[in-house]
């Protein structure tokens, strides 16, 4: 598990970019205060998820406004059409942790 810092520094609608990966992974905290973790890169085009816009539990690209769910990775409306990867998250003692094959 990757540690990824404290909860109380995501605040709701928030997001986290972890470049030291390839992917980049974006953890982002959506409006239920659930904290979600999927590649940070809009399948349609290069846009990063850190830049665009949570509502509920998805997250909508900042170039071309395809929504992701941030549960499942897919994307709910065109132009993308590929789902992105997700990652499982766990939080202990208010600490965010990842899992992410290295």
């Amino acid at each position: 598990m990757f540690h990824v810092g404290k909860l109380e520094d995501l605040d709701i609608g928030e997001a986290i970019k972890l470049d030291q990966f390839n992917p980049p992974i974006a953890i982002i905290r959506g409006e239920s205060g659930e904290v979600y973790a999927i590649d940070d890169t809009c399948t349609h085009a290069q846009a990063s998820f850190c830049d665009g816009f949570v509502e509920g539990d998805t997250v909508e690209c900042p170039l071309h406004m395809s929504v992701f769910c941030l549960k499942t990775g897919v994307p709910d409306n065109p132009p993308a059409i590929k789902a992105v990867n997700v990652y499982d998250v766990e939080i202990r003692d208010g600490e965010i942790y990842v899992e992410v094959d290295r």
